[in-house]
């Protein structure tokens, strides 16, 4: 399969295991997990066919591990604007998490920290590096520090994905370390 295929298909499964699954006339389980050959049904029947080898490919190579198979089933591993709930344990996060941005949405930011948006949970990465992928997507990036142990302390839950993206409701200001004003 070409680079360009595998992409395309990543963010096909994106889209409708994350954000429109009924858009294909697919049913994810209260977890998030739909039936491997039902998504191919779906999407065969709604113009995108590919083949079990095809998928298997595609999760296999992607470098963010964004899928999950377990068995005939396959999920998104996080990152939902549907109700799922991954069982997902309470974890402990080190004492920073990274948030990759762009100065755009740092006036924002400083006003009510960092919201999940269209999604159901904040994303932090456990490095700068990965931060800073995630950041350049939509255009200079700029990364911050998450107190992320502080906000354990006080209270606040964490997760963590099965392919290592921390996840929490949201993150006050206040565990913020910003850059200062440009």
């Amino acid at each position: 399969m070409d680079e360009t295929r595998a992409v395309k298909m990543s963010k096909y499964l994106s889209k409708h295991l994350r954000h429109q699954p009924r858009l294909i006339g697919i049913a994810p389980d209260p977890g998030g997990w739909v039936e491997i050959e039902a998504l191919i049904n779906a999407a065969t029947a709604n113009g995108f066919g590919f083949t079990r080898e095809e998928l298997d490919h595609v999760v296999a190579v992607n470098d963010k591990r964004r899928f999950e198979i377990e068995g005939t089933r396959i999920r998104a591993s996080q990152g939902h604007s549907i109700e799922v709930d991954l069982g997902l344990p309470q974890a402990v996060p080190p004492p920073y998490l990274y948030h990759g941005t762009v100065a755009r949405n740092l006036n924002a930011i400083r006003a009510e920290g960092i919201r999940p948006m269209d999604r159901n949970d904040v994303h932090l990465s456990a490095d700068r590096q990965t931060a800073t992928r995630v950041g350049a997507r939509r255009g200079r990036p700029v990364v911050l520090a998450v107190e992320a142990g502080a906000m354990h302390h006080d209270g606040y839950v964490f997760r963590v994905s099965s392919n290592g993206v921390w996840l929490t409701g949201a993150v006050p200001p206040g565990y913020l370390r910003l850059p200062g004003p440009r």
